[in-house]
């Protein structure tokens, strides 16, 4: 691998999940390092590598799982968890792989830093999984996670609008109830965990604001109008309360662009 489409590539191919892992980590360290060239000259697969377990199921045929409050409730919880950080790694890599010619080099340099966060999240969720005696494939994951990236392949934009500043902001809003919970349950090594996603979450739709406003600026494009277009375009789900204001703020992601929508 010469350039950075292609590491990007190799690790959306990648289907085992440690050997994901691995690919993502030494892609970061090869693209920091000046390793890999800003090059984009392999396209990105259309989906990416998929192990054999988890069995993937449509969002309507997802079984309950409660609120994390049983042990079995904390572990399917962990699982879904697990599973939307192994699918972030390749939303990551795709984003740079896929739109990073379009933008300054800035741009490929936070999104490979992101997909490195997202590598150690799992790592650190599947870890976490095993100590409680279960693991990654145990149980059933969500096969829509993906629709996102294929929904708005065709646009950096709305890639930025649909994945950052929806499905992660939805992260800032969740998260911090979900540490309580487990921190109420007596778990506070899985607590910490989800905190320091948490923290890393935050920078990651602020890099999703960030170079979706500064790409409308060029294109002179007013972005919360555009945002709100693009969502009801792209977006399946609903934009919902309640909200972690600060979180989003501080994140760049003001009450303008998503307030109206969940009123709508």
């Amino acid at each position: 691998m010469t350039s950075i489409a292609q590491a990007c590539r190799a690790v959306l191919e990648t289907a085992e999940p440690r050997a994901k892992v691995k690919a993502a980590r030494a892609a970061a360290r090869a693209w920091r390092r000046g390793d890999l060239a800003f090059a984009f000259d392999v396209d990105m697969p259309d989906r990416p590598g998929r192990p054999d377990r988890p069995e993937l199921l449509p969002p309507n045929r997802m079984p309950k799982r409660g609120k994390g409050g049983s042990e079995r409730g904390r572990l399917a919880l962990l699982h879904a968890l697990a599973h939307i950080e192994f699918v972030a790694i390749d939303l990551a890599f795709d984003a740079a792989g896929r739109f990073g010619g379009e933008f300054p080099r800035g741009f490929t340099d936070d999104w490979i830093g992101v997909g490195a966060d997202e590598a150690m999240h799992f790592a650190l969720l599947e870890r976490r999984l095993r100590q409680l005696g279960s693991g990654y494939g145990a149980l059933p994951a969500h096969d829509g996670l993906w629709d996102a990236a294929i929904e708005t392949a065709h646009d950096a934009l709305a890639r930025l609008a649909v994945v950052p500043m929806v499905l992660e902001a939805r992260g800032l809003d969740v998260t911090p109830a979900t540490v309580e919970r487990a921190r109420a349950a007596g778990d506070e090594a899985t607590a910490r965990i989800l905190h320091r996603i948490y923290t890393d979450e935050i920078r990651h739709v602020s890099a999703g604001s960030r170079w979706f406003e500064s790409r409308c600026k060029i294109e002179r494009i007013i972005p919360v109008p555009h945002w709100q277009m693009l969502v009801r375009r792209h977006f399946r789900g609903a934009v919902k309360p309640p909200f972690n204001d600060s979180a989003r703020a501080s994140a760049g992601l003001t009450r303008d662009y998503y307030a109206p929508l969940a009123q709508s």
